[in-house]
């Protein structure tokens, strides 16, 4: 058994299809509290998201839940009256639904951008498509490699003097000029990058490639309990009633729609039991030494 982030990058893949998949195409209000309750539990444990990135995520969910009742006016039962417009629950109830879903996926593919290194990307779309797989690998780089840049040239400019965050003018004026240091530094590596690549025959003939991943028995059962979750999952929403508009009607706890919820609920805590399960084992096999 190994731990979640070093099993197979198709499982790995496979477990976020499946969950990112039923979190933004669902809109029960019972699995995005349980999607972003154990996403944000996760982070928290995995540490994948600084205070920063909660912030911003707490931002995120309070926007989207407070812009749709702001415009978004449908709805039967009238809450109150902003500037002689109606304020409905059943837009409230729609935005707190909203904003979960948005929240927690953008957790969700904040942790799938650190388990799916570049390298896995290039082991999973290599062989089907190694111009697509060279363009993502290239992308999830560029994501860090310009954030360090943004920094070294920040700090470049502070030690001249050159950076000054007293006034919002000169402090408008020195993040332009790092902006503009950053894209021509990008460009003249973008070249650089090319010229490399053509120098070294990419794309003179079929590409090669080395898998470094091989496909066990921990990664081929994670894969089948992640798709007999998610049909489960499916078949509770095709039973649970979720209806926003015009009234308000939810019939979530239908036998069917708990059993749902409680199987997408070990989806989403799937890697947690198995790094537990692996830390467990380990301190079990030194204990035995």
């Amino acid at each position: 058994m190994k731990r979640f982030e070093e099993m197979n990058p198709a499982a790995v893949a496979v477990y976020y299809l499946c969950v990112l998949a039923v979190t933004m195409f669902s809109m029960n209000p019972l699995l995005l509290a349980v999607a972003l309750v154990t996403a944000v539990f996760s982070a928290a444990v995995s540490g994948t998201a600084s205070g920063r990135a909660h912030l911003f995520s707490a931002a995120v969910f309070v926007i989207a839940a407070v812009l749709n009742p702001l415009f978004v006016h449908k709805g039967m039962t009238i809450l109150f009256y902003l500037n002689d417009r109606p304020v409905t629950l059943e837009a409230v109830c729609y935005g707190l639904s909203a904003a979960a879903m948005i929240t927690a996926a953008l957790y969700r593919l904040r942790d799938l951008s650190k388990a799916l290194s570049s390298d896995k990307v290039l082991y999973l779309f290599g062989r089907f498509s190694p111009k697509l797989a060279l363009l993502l690998s290239m992308a999830i780089r560029y994501v860090a490699l310009l954030r360090q840049r943004w920094r070294r040239i920040s700090d470049a400019q502070r030690a001249l003097g050159l950076y000054d965050d007293g006034n919002l003018i000169d402090a408008l004026r020195g993040r332009a000029r790092v902006l503009s240091i950053l894209m021509t530094w990008t460009l003249e590596n973008g070249i650089i990058t090319a010229e490399s690549m053509e120098s070294r025959g990419y794309g003179c003939t079929r590409r090669t490639s080395y898998a470094v991943y091989r496909v066990h028995y921990p990664d081929v059962l994670l894969m089948l309990v992640c798709l007999l979750l998610t049909a489960v999952t499916v078949v509770g929403v095709q039973f649970s009633r979720v209806v926003y508009y015009p009234e308000l009607d939810l019939a979530l706890f239908s036998p069917w729609g708990t059993a749902g919820a409680a199987a997408f609920t070990l989806l989403n805590v799937l890697p947690l039991l198995i790094n537990l399960t692996e830390v467990i084992r380990w301190r079990s096999l030194r204990s035995k030494i």
